[in-house]
């Protein structure tokens, strides 16, 4: 029990989450699209939103499609725990959209056991959390840290640019510079996220306590060869795209080997080639990059030593490269008197708990540069997801969130 009086009512939490899983699942092979800025996006989050207001919060959206459901003063700082709505391309049931529900969870609760916070607790759904325009849009809004720029350049892969996607919904894009948060009117920021990874499961500990979060820098790289007869052009007088684009991902494991660390990641995640045609050349290979480490230095020199591997490259094929930064999110410390507290409040109910690194990225990591953060791990079955078949136990679920409950309730009531 998180307190005499406040705990999480599972059943209630597992209704939550089914309404939101109702939007943007693909009945075919059972993964969820609600993409950023999609139909089924904005669907669910004009049904989240009216889950909050029918609990009595203050619901209000900001420039940023950010959504936020208000519970006690209507005035001064807030405690802001939540997480993110949208998903992947087939995406799992329990990413980000946990998170989001068991922060509303946690307010009924709270409510049910007739407390009311000194300070208020802000249930937070964040927009476009999972990238397709580069970086995490929703909670960099919050933190101040978007620029007129960066929302003129933004474009997902396909080449819909951000301004397009917000104004087909009736968004003014140009809004987002008006979400930034003061800094002191966030006290600190929670939020609960399955672990993506396979790490507690092994360990059998239904917690993690991450004291820090992966950077991530993000690459566009374009190989131009020649697109040609792939029966009549000898091997060795071909410009290959696709050959080149082979040779720098058979060269990611030595890569890292030779200079990254064990949180070191690199991941060729999305290739696009031109003309794609059983009996032709590749003319042309397009492909994302993304590096991740929680050594912001670890991963600028695995960034520097790629794009030198993709020149090599290219003139051993006979190839032109062209490389784009297309987002860099630097590594978090998270905050430890959060993560202490965290630790200390499993403690009482007896959960054990790890402390542990993120290699994904989180709307915490963004949130830390404008308040203190933490982010508390419920384990991932077989270290899956962004995938139809991600999944958590509910007993691990339930502890996590009454966890987090006991937390909102030593920082706000």
């Amino acid at each position: 029990m998180p307190s005499a009086t406040a705990h999480i009512d599972l059943s209630r939490l597992q209704a939550l989450l089914a309404g939101v899983n109702g939007f943007g699942r693909n009945p075919r092979i059972g993964g969820f699209n609600r993409i950023g800025f999609s139909e089924a996006d904005m669907a669910v989050r004009d049904w989240f939103a009216d889950e909050m207001a029918a609990d009595g919060l203050a619901v209000s959206r900001d420039g940023a499609a950010n959504i936020f459901g208000r519970f006690g003063p209507a005035d001064g700082p807030a405690i802001i725990t939540g997480s993110h709505l949208d998903t992947v391309p087939e995406g799992g049931a329990f990413d980000g959209a946990l998170g989001a529900c068991v922060a509303l969870e946690c307010v009924r609760a709270m409510r049910d056991a007739g407390l009311s916070p000194t300070t208020a607790i802000e249930v937070v759904a964040t927009a476009e959390e999972e990238g397709r325009f580069g970086g995490m849009l929703g909670s960099q809004a919050i933190a101040g840290q978007v620029t007129r720029e960066w929302i003129d350049q933004a474009r997902d892969a396909d080449g819909i640019t951000l301004v397009a996607a917000m104004r087909a919904h009736g968004l003014d894009p140009y809004e987002i510079l008006n979400a930034a948060r003061a800094p002191n009117s966030v006290r600190a920021f929670l939020e609960l996220h399955i672990e993506q990874g396979p790490v507690l499961e092994a360990a059998g500990i239904p917690i993690g306590i991450a004291h820090s979060v992966s950077g991530i820098s993000h690459l566009f790289v374009r190989l131009d060869g020649t697109a040609n007869h792939s029966g009549t052009t000898p091997m060795d007088m071909r410009a290959d795209a696709f050959a080149g684009l082979a040779e720098v991902a058979g060269a990611i494991p030595a890569v890292i080997d030779e200079i990254g660390g064990e949180q070191s990641r690199i991941t060729i995640g999305k290739v696009d080639l031109t003309p794609n045609a059983p009996h032709t050349i590749p003319g042309t290979a397009e492909f994302s990059v993304i590096i991740r480490d929680i050594s912001e230095a670890v991963m600028r020199r695995l960034t520097d030593r790629l794009r030198s591997e993709i020149a090599v490259v290219a003139a051993r094929h006979h190839l032109t490269a062209a490389i784009e930064d297309k987002s860099w999110l630097p590594s978090v410390a998270l905050d430890p008197e959060l993560a202490s507290l965290l630790a200390g409040e499993a403690a009482k109910q007896g959960i054990p708990v790890r402390a542990m690194p993120s290699g994904a990225g989180h709307d915490a990591q963004t949130m830390q540069a404008l308040c203190p953060s933490a982010l508390i791990f419920v384990p991932s079955k077989g270290g899956v997801s962004h995938a139809p078949d991600e999944s958590t136990a509910w007993p691990d679920i339930e502890k996590g969130a009454n966890l987090l409950l006991a937390t909102l309730v030593s920082l706000a009531v």
